[in-house]
């Protein structure tokens, strides 16, 4: 048995209306439905590439800030499909004002970083140019 990919990754955010307004403008997610369950109220959005992203609002979030320390999400990471795609995430990034680090070439792939309001660690991938 195989998996073919991920098939949807959800996030708890502390405001969800704010989160579906940066993930809308930041990275072009189009949300698909919302609804509330148990008390959660959530979004579910598409990415461009079609890469499905939920977002949560738990009743009871503690509101504590991200850490990739603690035990379970380090960051979520998108594949770009090309180097030269950074360079125009890193212009968009700058016009709308979300905080990044500088694309960074790596023995395995070049990674451009960034954070959601919630300092949900983000990153954009695309493979090494010899491997693309």
């Amino acid at each position: 048995m195989t998996f073919s990919a991920v098939a949807h990754v959800a996030l708890t955010v502390t405001d969800l209306e704010r989160s579906k307004r940066w993930y809308t403008e930041s990275l072009g997610w189009e949300e698909m439905m919302a609804g509330e369950s148990g008390g959660v109220t959530f979004a579910v959005g598409v990415l461009p590439g079609g890469q499905q992203l939920g977002l949560r609002q738990h009743p009871d979030v503690t509101g504590d800030k991200f850490d990739p320390r603690r035990t379970g999400l380090d960051h979520l990471s998108l594949d770009v499909g090309s180097p030269d795609q950074l360079a125009d995430w890193e212009r968009r990034f700058g016009d709308l004002g979300v905080s990044y680090t500088p694309t960074q070439d790596t023995p395995y792939g070049h990674v451009l970083n960034f954070k959601d309001p919630d300092g949900i660690a983000l990153e954009l991938f695309a493979a090494p140019s010899s491997q693309s």
